[in-house]
C-alpha cells in the first residue's frame, strides 16, 4: 500500500452463504445489560467473600480495583476492534482479523472455556442458591438430585459421590436455551428483567448495608501476611485480584452481539465500556459492605451477601431478597455465556473451522439453532456430572489468553492498517495495550500449575480437531487490509 492511499479492513465473501442473516435488535441499552447481565453474578454473590476471607481481607476493594484496571485495558482495545470488525466472535474474530488462521482457532478453541464451561460453572453456583433458598422456605430437594456425581479437589483425585445428578442446574440451562433458540429480542428481554432484578438487590444491600459499617471490621485493612504467598499482605491483594478477575468476565460478551447490534460501530464500544464502569463501582461498593458488616473472616462460605446481612438484625428481612437476586444474577450470567458461545460457534463455522451445520440460522427464528442446541446439552452434561470447582479451574486461564492475544492484535493493526477507519480509537494505545497485556499475563501466572497442565491438555485436544478438520477446510484469510 503507497504512502497517502487509505486504508481500510474488507471482508470478503463469508465461506459458508447464509439465506438469513442474524436480525439486528440491539441498542446500547440492550448492550450495556448484556454486559451487567454477565458480569453481575458469581463475583458479587460467590467470589467476593471468598478472596476476602482466604487472600485480602478488607484490601479486597483493591484487589477490585486493580482487576478492573486490567479489564479496562482490555476493554479499551476491544472498543477499538468492535468499532472496527463490527462482526460476531468477539476476540476470536479480531485474532483472526490479525494474527492468522492458526491463532484464531487457538483463541476460538479456548473461548469455549470462557463460555460454555462457564456456563456449566455458574449454573452449579446457582443450583446451590436454589436449594439453599428451597430450605428456607421448608421445601425438602432430593440430595441425590442436587449434587453432582463426580467430585475431587482436581481431575487427578476424581471419586463418586453417590448422587445421579444436578437436576436444578441442567433445568436452567436447557430453559435458557430454550428462550436463545426463540429469539434474539426475546432473550434481551429476559437478560434485561434478570439484570434490573439483581441490579436493584445489589443496590438494596449498599444502600441499607452502608450504615452498619463497622471501622473494627475493617481493622487491619491490609492483614500482615502469614508467611505464604497469597495469604494477605500485598501478595494476598494480588493474589485476589487473579481470583477476582472470574467476576469480571463478561464485558467482551457485548462484542459477540456485533452482528445483531443496530449501530455496531458506535453501540458495542457503549456497551463494553458502559457495562465495565457501572460493574466496577457497585464491586468496590459490595465488597466495602461485605467487609464492613460483619467479620471478613467468616465469609468464605457459598452465599457470602445473604450471610452478611443475616448477621445484622435490622437486615434479615433482606436475606431472601438477596438469595433471589442471587439466583437472578447467576442465571443471567448463564444465560450470556450460552449466548455467546453459540454466536462463537456460528462465527468458527461460518469460517470453515466447524462443520457448516453450525452457521446455520433458523429461517424462522433467525438464530443459530445447532450451535445453541449444542452448546445447551454439551453445558448441561457438564454441569449435571461435575461441581464447581472443577469446572471452574478452566475458565480464567482460557479468558486471559484471549485478552492478551486482542490487546497485541490491537498494536499490530496500528502498524499495518493505520488508516483503517475506526468510530472508536483506543486512547494512549501504546501504552494501555501493553498495560493490558502485562496486567493479564501477571494474572495468569498467579494460577496454579494444575491450571497450566489442564490448559495444556485441553490445546492438544484442540490441535487435533484443527489439523483434523478446520486446517482443510477454514479459509486462508478473513481480512484484507486496502
Amino acid at each position: 500500500m503507497k504512502a497517502g492511499d487509505s486504508a481500510s479492513l474488507t471482508q470478503p465473501d463469508p465461506v459458508v452463504a447464509e439465506a438469513h442473516d442474524l436480525a439486528r435488535t440491539l441498542g446500547p441499552v440492550a448492550l450495556i445489560a448484556i454486559g451487567i447481565g454477565e458480569i453481575i453474578g458469581a463475583g458479587i454473590f460467590v467470589i467476593a467473600g471468598t478472596a476476602a476471607a482466604d487472600h485480602a481481607g478488607p484490601a479486597v476493594l483493591f484487589s477490585f480495583i486493580i482487576a478492573g484496571l486490567g479489564c479496562l485495558f482490555a476493554g479499551l482495545c476491544y472498543a477499538e476492534f468492535a468499532s472496527l470488525i463490527p462482526e460476531s466472535g468477539s476476540s476470536y474474530t479480531y485474532t483472526y482479523a490479525t494474527m492468522g488462521r492458526f491463532m484464531a482457532w487457538f483463541i476460538g478453541w479456548n473461548m469455549v472455556l470462557e463460555y460454555l464451561v462457564s456456563a456449566s460453572a455458574v449454573a452449579v453456583g446457582w443450583s446451590g442458591y436454589f436449594i439453599s433458598l428451597l430450605n428456607n422456605l421448608g421445601i425438602a430437594f432430593p440430595a441425590a438430585f442436587a449434587n453432582a456425581p463426580i467430585a475431587g479437589p482436581g481431575f487427578n483425585e476424581l471419586h463418586f459421590t453417590g448422587a445421579i445428578m444436578n437436576l436444578p442446574a441442567v433445568l436452567l440451562i436447557v430453559g435458557l436455551s430454550v428462550f436463545l433458540v426463540i429469539g434474539i429480542r426475546e432473550s434481551s428481554r429476559l437478560n434485561a428483567v434478570m439484570v434490573v432484578i439483581k441490579t436493584g438487590v445489589v443496590l438494596l444491600v449498599i444502600l441499607f448495608g452502608l450504615p452498619y459499617v463497622s471501622s473494627a471490621n475493617m481493622t487491619p485493612f491490609i492483614p500482615p501476611n502469614e508467611g505464604e504467598w497469597g495469604r494477605f499482605g500485598l501478595s494476598g491483594i494480588l493474589a485476589a485480584s487473579g481470583l477476582i478477575f472470574f467476576a469480571y468476565l463478561g464485558f467482551e460478551s457485548v462484542s459477540v452481539a456485533a452482528q445483531e447490534a443496530r449501530n455496531p460501530r458506535r453501540d458495542i464500544p457503549i456497551g463494553i465500556l458502559g457495562s465495565l464502569f457501572i460493574c466496577t463501582v457497585l464491586y468496590v461498593f459490595i465488597a466495602f459492605v461485605l467487609t464492613g458488616i460483619t467479620d471478613w473472616r467468616t465469609l468464605n462460605v457459598p452465599n457470602p451477601v445473604s450471610f452478611a446481612v443475616g448477621t445484622i438484625p435490622a437486615l434479615s428481612w433482606l436475606v431472601i431478597p438477596v438469595d433471589i437476586g442471587a439466583l437472578a444474577g447467576l442465571a443471567s450470567v448463564t444465560f450470556i455465556a450460552l449466548y455467546g458461545q453459540s454466536r462463537v460457534f456460528y462465527a468458527m463455522a461460518r469460517d470453515g473451522f466447524l462443520p457448516k451445520l453450525f452457521s446455520a440460522v433458523s429461517p424462522r427464528y433467525r438464530t443459530p439453532l445447532p450451535g445453541t442446541v449444542t452448546t445447551g446439552l454439551v453445558a448441561a452434561a457438564l454441569a449435571g456430572i461435575f461441581p464447581l470447582d472443577i469446572l471452574a479451574d478452566l475458565v480464567s486461564i482460557g479468558t486471559l489468553l484471549a485478552f492478551i492475544v486482542v490487546c497485541a492484535g490491537i498494536m499490530i493493526l496500528r502498524v499495518t492498517a493505520p488508516q483503517a477507519p475506526r468510530l472508536f480509537r483506543t486512547p494512549f494505545v501504546w501504552f494501555v495495550a501493553p498495560a493490558g497485556v502485562a496486567s493479564c499475563v501477571l494474572m495468569a501466572v498467579s494460577l496454579s500449575n494444575a491450571t497450566w497442565l489442564r490448559l495444556v491438555v485441553w490445546t492438544i485436544l484442540g490441535l487435533m480437531i484443527y489439523f483434523a478438520y478446520g486446517y482443510r477446510h477454514a479459509a486462508p484469510s478473513k481480512w484484507k487490509v486496502r
